[in-house]
């Protein structure tokens, strides 16, 4: 049996995700988001992937990518042994942070992206931490609609299926609960 159902390819899209130990924190402070993400410039960016979307909430993450490599788990591995070594350095802890190895499902349809990045946008407004996406500073949605001009998403792939950014941003703040259906099994309870 292989070690994951997804198999890995350079040039495809995956969804990569991950939440706290015990669905508890990972995150406690704006310094730790900071740090997750130079990490994930310095594991990720340069040579494994392309980050697309990203969301890092309270006791989570997603990741909208396309690889660079055929195999990004070594990577993957190196930023959350990375982090978590930091944050138990920092706050005198012991242990596992996240809940296992993270998680990947391939992205194979461009319908299935659009809806995934507004999935992984609209996160903090669903649990309540913002009312409006791009309040999230730890998103990629800033970027998208250009509020801020940060180097680390690469939203051409999801953009480039829409007339315009206002197109993008009316569609992401058009979501219905109906549309929660397309993207049922990433929801992180």
């Amino acid at each position: 049996m292989p070690y994951r159902s997804v198999q890995f390819c350079a040039g495809e899209y995956y969804h990569f995700y991950n939440r706290g130990n015990n669905y508890l924190p990972v995150f406690f402070d704006r310094e730790n988001y900071l740090f997750f993400l130079h990490r994930m410039r310095e594991y990720l960016a340069a040579e494994v992937l392309d980050l697309v979307a990203y969301c890092l909430m309270p006791n989570h993450y997603h990741l909208l990518a396309r690889l660079k490599v055929d195999n990004p788990s070594r990577p993957m591995q190196r930023l959350s042994l990375s982090y978590t070594k930091a944050i138990n350095k920092r706050y005198t802890r012991v242990g596992t942070l996240f809940q296992g190895r993270f998680q990947a499902v391939h992205v194979d349809r461009d319908e299935y992206m659009i809806h995934l990045s507004r999935y992984i946008h609209l996160n903090p407004v669903m649990a309540g931490l913002v009312q409006h996406a791009q309040d999230w500073e730890f998103s990629s949605y800033p970027e998208y609609i250009g509020i801020r001009a940060g180097t680390l998403p690469k939203p051409a792939a999801v953009l480039s299926l829409f007339p315009s950014v206002n197109a993008y941003r009316a569609f992401v703040e058009s979501y219905v609960e109906a549309d929660r259906g397309i993207v049922e099994h990433l929801v992180l309870e």
